[in-house]
């Protein structure tokens, strides 16, 4: 690419962090260009289709008619002024984070960066990464960071399907390396977000990502540990949640579930007990107890269903269970670390012939290849080795039963997994046999329990 054809800006990364960020920027009149190795996903964007759940086909045709074009080959990176790298980070077999995504682009963006660059890490990662990890990478060409290449963290706040906050009106932390490093990126970003907010330091940028979802990981554990004694103790939490939240001051409301999906709550806090445990040598307790709860929940979940069927003089094995919504949030096709799966396969290993029904998705294997790469396969080419973290497939892949209505009349139990908005739960409760609702959007009744 020609010096005067250069981009203002690069994004490495078109998945559900950098795609969004992408269209903010080309909103924004700025000369936008991705880098994504995954051909499939470039080719889909420059031929106008989506393929993230917050953009249509005709939003990326916006971007189109505004310049964007996704490209594989890093040279892109040539000449550009700014640099947000958006790359997945999964997690490792020790429990860290994955890195091995972050190195392979920051090694292809720094094969090309040029004098007065800005590059910036939105990747969730542990605090330091950002200053000991990338800054070297810069360097090694003989740049200075802070006077001849600028180097940034920012914490992504994309959540999927969030009708009110977006891209623009949610306010962006930024820390810089050093502290022109960080007005550099907070006058970037002040081009495409309503509010910048200015950290001390790139480690304070990262620890406020891992903060925020380290806050709400505990209080999710919390109330899902009150979920299981309380009904031990014939107590309904969720009228317990509806009074307590009348509080005006002092509470903020959180529900339990069959589990916890997606990338932020399952994987980022981890990041943080890993740091404590690798830096420190000692637990950061709330974090892993919050785990050891959060994660025993799609066991829980299995435990009630074959008690709702005993109940009913029914055995788990051989009982039909229909399982309602397998996507990790509602009205979203995103199935990132959903606690559908665990419990899929755990009533699959007690005998249960089990089926499913999601408005948005048509096929699952559930004990098949889960991704959990942040919505972009991106990571997996950019990694040094070229290995990904996908599990084999080893199982059938089911289909998304045609005739809702008629499933629900035959199935021994339905289990509510995600409130998708599509769902007529009192046609459902009213057509089911037995009901489990784990989200607490049926009211107690005769056939239908609440988790």
């Amino acid at each position: 690419m020609n010096t005067h054809d250069a981009p203002d800006l690069v994004v490495v990364g078109l998945g559900y962090v950098g795609l969004p960020l992408a269209q903010e920027a080309c909103r924004s009149g700025l000369h936008v260009a991705g880098l994504d190795l995954d051909v499939a996903v470039t080719e889909g964007l420059n031929a106008g289709r989506s393929h993230i759940d917050d953009l249509s086909g005709a939003d990326v045709e916006a971007m189109l008619r505004a310049g964007f074009r996704a490209h594989t080959d890093a040279s892109v990176v040539a000449g550009a002024r700014t640099v947000v790298i958006c790359v997945p980070t999964p997690l490792a077999g020790d429990g860290g984070p994955d890195l091995g995504m972050v190195l392979g682009a920051t090694a292809a963006v720094a094969s090309f960066v040029h004098r007065d660059t800005l590059v910036v890490l939105e990747s969730t990662t542990y605090p330091g990464t950002t200053d000991e990890l990338l800054r070297p990478m810069l360097e090694e060409s003989g740049m200075t960071v802070g006077q001849d290449v600028f180097l940034a963290f920012s914490p992504e706040r994309i959540d999927p399907g969030n009708q009110r906050w977006g891209f623009r009106n949610t306010p962006k932390v930024v820390g810089g390396t050093t502290p022109a490093c960080a007005e550099r990126a907070a006058a970037f970003y002040r081009k495409i977000v309503d509010e910048v907010v200015i950290a001390r330091g790139t480690r304070e940028a990262e620890m406020s990502k891992l903060l925020e979802n380290t806050y709400r990981h505990v209080n999710i554990a919390l109330v899902n540990e009150m979920a299981r004694f309380c009904h031990e103790l014939g107590i309904d939490l969720w009228d317990v949640i509806r009074c307590a939240s009348t509080k005006p001051f002092g509470f903020q409301a959180f529900r339990p579930g069959p589990g916890v999906g997606g990338h932020c709550i399952p994987i980022d806090p981890n990041y943080l007990s890993y740091r404590v445990r690798a830096a420190l040598g000692y637990p950061f307790r709330f974090v892993e107890l919050a785990q050891e709860i959060n994660n025993a929940m799609p066991d829980y979940v299995v435990q009630r269903v074959q008690n709702r069927l005993n109940d009913a003089a029914k055995p788990l094995r051989g009982s039909r269970v229909l399982l309602l919504g397998v996507t990790y949030k509602e009205d979203i096709s995103d199935q990132r670390e959903s606690p559908a799966v665990p419990i899929a396969i755990r009533l699959r290993s007690a005998g249960a012939r089990i089926s499913f029904h999601d408005p948005f998705v048509t096929d699952w294997t559930p004990d098949g290849h889960h991704d959990t790469t942040g919505g972009a396969s991106i990571g997996h080419d950019f990694a040094p080795d070229g290995e990904t973290s996908g599990r084999v497939a080893s199982g059938g892949t089911l289909k998304c039963v045609p005739d809702l209505a008629a499933a629900v009349c035959a199935a021994d139990i339905t289990v509510l997994l995600q409130r998708h908005s599509s769902y007529d739960l009192d046609e459902i409760a009213r057509l089911a046999p037995l009901v489990l609702d784990t989200r607490g959007a049926i009211i107690d009744s005769a056939t239908v329990e609440r988790l």
